[in-house]
């Protein structure tokens, strides 16, 4: 389940098809998860917004659209959890482009048994967007949350039971520099972004997205 968010104030399109070296930021996440999931699930916030990605990535995955009009990661995912057919429910955002195949192959091991896997930071800070969950439980609390008025993550992983939390520290074996939260939201961050590709991975291993020119 990926979740878009929309428009960012930052940018003057849809953030998730902001051009990365040529490469839309969700085709980046599109790539590392192909050989982990069984299902993609990307969840927009409108029509419109949908068909804006379904022209660029085609009928290759299941894009919805929120079922109601307040926009937030909460919502987001309980539109994802109520279309996903799987017993376990791998959520990201659109716009890391350095999510790493091991971590997140790591977390979906965690969370086997578990109602939820959630990365930790040493502070206490948490990843919701970067996290596994069992898809039933998860989206009966997010109902109740959302019933409660309440539209942030945490409020949903507080009515969850059997959580395992996962140290970002065990994640650093995998990602020493945890590029895998490292997320775009402004234009310094693309470019920041853009520089961490250049100068970390061969030119012929950037993985250039290409699309057809318009007409």
């Amino acid at each position: 389940m990926i979740l878009t968010g929309g428009f960012s104030k930052s940018f003057s399109s849809d953030k998730g098809l902001t051009v990365l070296l040529n490469k839309p930021l969700i085709k980046f996440v599109l790539d590392i998860t192909k050989e982990l999931v069984e299902e993609t699930i990307i969840v927009v916030s409108s029509d419109v917004q949908a068909k804006a990605y379904t022209e660029v990535l085609g009928s290759t995955v299941k894009i919805v659209v929120d079922k109601c009009d307040v926009r937030s990661p909460l919502v987001g995912a309980l539109t994802g959890f109520g279309e996903a057919h799987g017993e376990y429910a791998l959520l990201l955002p659109c716009d890391t482009p350095f999510v790493s195949k091991d971590v997140l192959a790591l977390l979906v091991e965690l969370c086997i048994g578990r109602n939820a896997a959630i990365p930790r930071w040493p502070n206490g800070y948490i990843e919701p967007l970067h996290a596994v969950y069992r898809t039933e439980p998860a989206m009966e609390a997010t109902q109740k949350a959302l019933n409660e008025g309440k539209l942030d993550m945490r409020s949903m992983i507080e009515k969850l039971r059997g959580i395992r939390y996962v140290s970002t520290l065990v994640l650093q074996q995998f990602d020493p520099e945890l590029r895998v939260f490292f997320n775009i939201n402004t234009p310094l961050d693309l470019k920041k972004a853009e520089r961490m590709l250049r100068n970390g991975l061969p030119k012929t291993k950037l993985g250039f997205w290409q699309t057809s020119p318009s007409p």
